[in-house]
C-alpha cells in the first residue's frame, strides 16, 4: 500500500504509521466480537481521532514535499488571483472532507453490524416467543461472522485511504517541482535562442 500509493522514495517513511493504524483498527474491530467487550471503532470520537492523525500526517507530507510556499500556492488552485476568494475556501473544504469521510466510513460500518445483531436478538424478547429464536439466532450468527470479515476489510480500507491521501500530498511536491523545472527549462531555451540569434 505504501509503495503503490506514496511511491518508492517516500513510501517507507510512512509504512510504520500505516501498519500501526491497520493493526490497531483491526484489533479494536475484532475486540467487540468477544463477550463483555466493546468495539472502540464504533465510537465516533475514536474514528475522528484516527482520521485526525491521518489528516495531520497528510498536511505534513504535503509541506515536506512541496515546501510551505508550494503548499500555500496549491490552495489557490493555480487560478487567477481574482478567483482566490472562491478557490481557497473550496480547497480548504476539500482538505477536511477527506478525514470526515474516513471518520464516518469506519464508524458507520462498525456500528451498523452490532446494531443489526442487537435487534435480531431483541426480536426474541420483543415478540416474547422462543420460536422467533429459531430464525433470529441463525441470522444473528451470520451477521456475526460477516462482522469478522468487515473488521478486516475496514482496517484495510482505512490504511489504504490513508496511504492514498498521504500519496496525494507527496505528489503535490512533485507537481510543484515539475512546474519549476518546466519554467527553468523554458527560460534556458529562451536564453539559448537569444545567444544563437546574436542578441
Amino acid at each position: 500500500l505504501a509503495i503503490k500509493n506514496i511511491g518508492k522514495e517516500e513510501g517507507p517513511r510512512y509504512t510504520p504509521y500505516l501498519l500501526s493504524v491497520f493493526f490497531f483498527i483491526l484489533f479494536m474491530n475484532l475486540l467487540g466480537l468477544f463477550p463483555w467487550m466493546a468495539t472502540a471503532t464504533g465510537n465516533l470520537a475514536v474514528t475522528a481521532a484516527l482520521a485526525s492523525v491521518t489528516f495531520v500526517l497528510t498536511q505534513v507530507a504535503s509541506i515536506r514535499a512541496a515546501g510551505l510556499g508550494g503548499y500555500l500556492a496549491h490552495l489557490t488552485g493555480g487560478v487567477h488571483w481574482a478567483l482566490w476568494p472562491i478557490m481557497i475556501p473550496v480547497e480548504i473544504l476539500g482538505l477536511f472532507t477527506k478525514p470526515f469521510a474516513l471518520t464516518i466510513r469506519l464508524f458507520a460500518n462498525m456500528l451498523a453490524g452490532h446494531v443489526v445483531i442487537f435487534f435480531l436478538l431483541g426480536l426474541i424478547f420483543l415478540l416474547g416467543s422462543a420460536a422467533v429464536g429459531l430464525v433470529a439466532v441463525p441470522f444473528a450468527m451470520a451477521i456475526y461472522f460477516l462482522e469478522i470479515f468487515v473488521g478486516f476489510v475496514q482496517a484495510y480500507i482505512f490504511a489504504m485511504l490513508s496511504a492514498l491521501f498521504i500519496g496525494m500530498g507527496v505528489a503535490m511536491g512533485h507537481h510543484h517541482d515539475e512546474g519549476h523545472g518546466h519554467e527553468g527549462a523554458t527560460s534556458h531555451d529562451h536564453g539559448a535562442a537569444h545567444q544563437l540569434s546574436g542578441g
